[in-house]
């Protein structure tokens, strides 16, 4: 597996019910202790206009929103090709809306 970094969005493979679809990843390579996992956003193009959807435009992406509720944590295998990284204003964005989700 080559390195992952926060901030990248990437290909997943969720399997049958979640489709392959873009995620960003909130999570780098885990540790050699650590389970083989990363933790991702969702990136949805079936807009629903709620306060969860934080819209990015990127020339990567189609035309969607990372979903605020859709964060979990997938094995690297399904990590399938890098699309593109998020800048550091647009990291800080996700993170600060993730933190005002979570009440934290």
């Amino acid at each position: 597996m080559p390195a992952v970094k926060s901030g990248e969005v990437w290909v997943v493979d969720f399997g049958l019910a979640g489709k392959v679809r873009p995620a960003l990843l909130l999570t780098g390579n885990p540790a050699v202790d650590e389970l083989d996992l990363v933790t991702v956003l969702l990136h949805t193009t079936a807009l629903r206009g709620n306060r969860c959807e934080l819209s990015i435009p990127k020339p990567f992406l189609k035309a969607g929103a990372f979903h605020l509720q859709q964060v979990q944590s997938v094995s690297t295998v399904k990590l399938e090709r890098k699309l593109g990284v998020l800048t550091e204003p647009e990291m800080n964005q996700v993170l600060d809306a993730l933190a005002e989700r979570f009440a934290i």
